[in-house]
């Protein structure tokens, strides 16, 4: 059976991307372009979650580091591997202040993304 990755990034572009690098390495990846499919994270039941820290459709105070926190904090979610995807300089640090179990800084490559998940997708 395959490992699920759920992969949230606003960018259309960054996210076909790692959906087709990912798949082709023999990945479920359920998509999406915002935050909302978190509602329903325990439905889908990922082994993964690769999330952008900045999601433009985001309106309120909230981010991918705020989002990753309440996931680590929450029990019935807590187990699922979460990595932050960002362009910003400081990424470590908001990976570890949003309880992420890792991040990647963008932009990055193939194998870089295909290292972070087969470490993480358990």
């Amino acid at each position: 059976m395959a490992k699920k990755i759920l992969v949230i990034e606003d960018d259309k572009d960054i996210r076909d991307t790692i959906v087709y690098i990912l798949e082709e390495e023999g990945y479920d990846v359920i998509s999406s372009g915002d935050s909302k499919i978190l509602r329903k994270v325990n439905e889908h039941d990922p082994h993964l979650i690769l999330m952008d820290n900045w999601l433009t459709e985001w309106k309120s105070d909230a981010n991918g580091q705020q989002l990753s926190k309440e996931l680590k904090t929450d029990p019935t979610t807590n187990h699922i591997p979460v990595i932050i995807i960002s362009a910003v300089s400081n990424i470590k640090e908001i990976a570890e202040e949003g309880l992420a179990d890792s991040y990647l800084k963008k932009p990055f490559d193939m194998s870089e993304l295909l290292r972070v998940v087969k470490k993480f997708a358990r």
